[in-house]
């Protein structure tokens, strides 16, 4: 695929506001992220969109658990799906109207995504992932008896926590290229898709749903890397990546050798859970034949690719 680029969202970038994060203010996020995708539309780039989806899951639980007494509970992949629909939707209708007011209508749509996953991936094995909100110990048991992992958090309180396997296969890899083949904007892989493993031999079904979360920077680089797309961008909370963060030595970095990324990696720059997968995620895709990658955070898309701002990195 000529001039295509894989754009990977966060999930807490769509909730700019932590003491707002009402719908309205999530269409304000998503409209002001549309805008700088947009002008890459314009630029002549084919883009595949990503999201995380962090902050919506924990509320779809939260609801779960206010209204366990009413209705039932929604399992993990489901709620994933959900919100691989209504972010997509969002972002979708944001593009779309905002490609329409510069009278350049480009197609975009959505694509519930399955990503599958070993079933003997060690995570399952030592489930790390925190969800939903902290409880106390008494809810944690509740839990506890109903099939989940939960973990004391450092005297805040219990969270459930679950397991993060490493992405094997984007399922509907082939579906995602053809839609943007064929000229469209494609939003897929919400969340780190939906998590799936094979059923053993002799099962009617071929793949089923796991109670599990992917990171998000891993399956878009799993993703940039089956497509092989011209550019991996990973937009954060950050515009450039830095060693030493937040101390006296920080050092920016603007543009970096995958060499010099990697030796970085392994020397403990970049924290598990922040800045480390959106790394692990640009060595793989660079790995596996990708050309270049940037980070950056969504206000400063466009002074990044011309080169004002934003991480580069390059084989």
């Amino acid at each position: 695929m000529s001039r295509t680029a894989l754009v990977a969202i966060g999930g807490n970038s769509l909730i700019t506001d932590k003491n707002n994060p009402d719908i309205p203010h999530q269409w304000d996020a998503v409209r002001e992220t549309c805008r700088h995708l947009a002008d890459m539309v314009e630029d002549g780039w084919r883009l595949i969109i990503t999201h995380g989806n962090g902050p919506q899951v924990g509320y779809i639980l939260r609801r779960n658990e206010l209204a366990a007494h009413e209705v039932h509970t929604t399992p993990l992949d489901i709620i994933v799906a959900d919100t691989q629909g209504s972010i997509g939707y969002m972002l979708q209708q944001a593009l779309s109207n905002e490609l329409f007011s510069r009278n350049h209508p480009v197609p975009v749509v959505s694509v519930v995504t399955q990503v599958l996953v070993n079933e003997d991936d060690p995570a399952f094995q030592s489930p790390s992932k925190p969800i939903g909100g902290f409880m106390t110990e008494a809810q944690a048991k509740l839990f506890q008896s109903q099939g989940w992992r939960v973990v004391e958090d450092a005297g805040r309180g219990w969270r459930r926590v679950v397991a993060s396997p490493r992405p094997v296969r984007i399922v509907e890899e082939k579906s995602i290229r053809h839609l943007v083949s064929a000229g469209g904007v494609v939003i897929a892989v919400g969340g780190g898709g939906i998590p799936v493993v094979r059923n053993p031999k002799g099962e009617l079904r071929e793949i089923q749903g796991v109670m599990a979360v992917i990171d998000k920077d891993w399956a878009s680089g799993l993703l940039a890397a089956q497509l092989g797309v011209d550019l991996l961008l990973i937009s954060t909370g950050v515009p450039q990546v830095a060693i030493h963060f937040n101390t006296p030595q920080q050092e920016n970095l603007s543009e970096v050798t995958a060499v010099q990324l990697r030796q970085y990696l392994e020397e403990g720059h970049f924290a598990p859970g922040s800045m480390r997968p959106k790394i692990e995620a640009v060595m793989d895709f660079l790995d596996h034949g990708g050309k270049q990658a940037l980070i950056t955070n969504p206000q400063n898309i466009g002074k990044a690719m011309r080169r004002e701002t934003g991480t580069w990195v390059t084989n």
